[in-house]
C-alpha cells in the first residue's frame, strides 16, 4: 500500500491529498530515510511525521485497505 493512502486509511492525517503534500514537504520519514507518497508501506516500518514542532513515530502493524473508524488504530502502534 502506498504512504499516502496508509496515512489516510489509518486516519493518521484526514485526506489523502494533504498526506501528499506533507510527504512532497520532506515532512515524513520511514525508516528514518525521506520517503515519498508512492513509498510501498511494509509492516513493521517505523514511519516519523512532523508536523509543527511535534514529531509523531508510529510502528505499522496491519495493512487494511479499507478499515472502520474504530478499527483504524489496529494498523499502526505509536512509539
Amino acid at each position: 500500500m502506498r504512504l499516502d493512502k496508509f496515512l489516510k486509511v489509518s486516519r493518521i492525517i484526514k485526506r489523502r491529498s494533504v498526506a501528499n503534500e506533507v510527504c512532497d514537504a520532506k515532512k515524513i520519514t520511514v525508516n528514518n530515510k525521506i520517503a515519498k507518497a508512492s513509498y510501498v508501506v511494509k509492516i513493521d516500518d517505523i514511519i516519523e511525521i512532523s508536523m509543527g514542532s511535534k514529531i509523531t513515530r508510529i510502528k505499522v502493524i496491519n495493512l487494511n485497505e479499507h478499515t472502520t473508524k474504530e478499527n483504524a488504530q489496529n494498523n499502526y502502534i505509536i512509539i
